[in-house]
């Protein structure tokens, strides 16, 4: 995962000058702990002798400095973990950005993604149907808002028809629609290709809207034959 995120942002050479550029830096920070001047001897550590005592101090110095450097590291991914978080990204996005699993990054940055519930509504009698999303810091709030706003649906032709409700990680937590058969809002299961919920502001999260029609469509259709 990780190599590949680095292909995709620069290809294998980006990664490659990253990594030497830091290695450099690190080496520069031990010579000078060392108090060997940035253009002094040795220019590289091969050219200590290796069980020399200048050698040994200086590889324990590089250790010291790439030790320090990975604790850096570490509160920087937090830091950005946590700005990541109130930008709303979710953990599994966190996850893929560090090359590491949802949960694992969830176990990382348990206070990363706070408590965020967002709405989606789907709008029109029929096709093509609109989508609107509202956020709030409520679950409930969000539900009722959800569940008034299809109750109300009926009333108007670009009225809301459908709606999901999902936490943090835009996993569908609840989901309702309109049903003829009752002239009232019901809860419904959503299949399982609608669950998880792309970000919002790309290409996959208008195929998912697409789904979501489809199914809710079929469903209003098969409960208008019922009723």
């Amino acid at each position: 995962m990780g190599d590949d995120m680095w292909l995709s942002d620069g290809g294998e050479e980006g990664r490659v000058g990253f990594v030497t550029a830091l290695q450099d830096l690190l080496w520069a920070e031990a010579k000078r702990r060392e108090g060997i001047p940035a253009d002094g001897h040795p220019h590289s550590v091969k050219a200590l002798r290796p069980d020399s005592p200048a050698a040994r101090r200086l590889h324990l110095r590089h250790l010291e400095v790439a030790a320090e450097c990975g604790e850096i590291a570490e509160r920087v991914m937090k830091e950005s973990a946590a700005r990541s978080g109130r930008a709303g990204a979710s953990y599994p996005e966190m996850g893929t950005a560090a090359g590491i699993t949802r949960q694992a990054a969830r176990n990382r940055w348990p206070q990363a993604v706070g408590t965020r519930w967002t709405l989606h509504t789907l709008t029109g009698r029929q096709a093509p149907h609109g989508t609107d999303t509202a956020v709030t810091r409520s679950r409930e709030k969000a539900v009722i808002t959800g569940w008034d706003a299809v109750r109300k649906g009926d009333a108007a032709a670009g009225g809301v028809v459908a709606a999901v409700v999902c936490d943090s990680e835009h996993r569908v937590v609840w989901a309702c629609l309109f049903d003829p058969a009752e002239y009232d809002a019901v809860t419904v299961e959503v299949p399982d290709d609608l669950v998880d919920i792309p970000a919002d502001d790309s290409e996959a999260y208008q195929a998912w809207a697409d789904r979501w029609a489809e199914f809710v469509d079929a469903e209003i259709e098969r409960r208008t034959v019922r009723a």
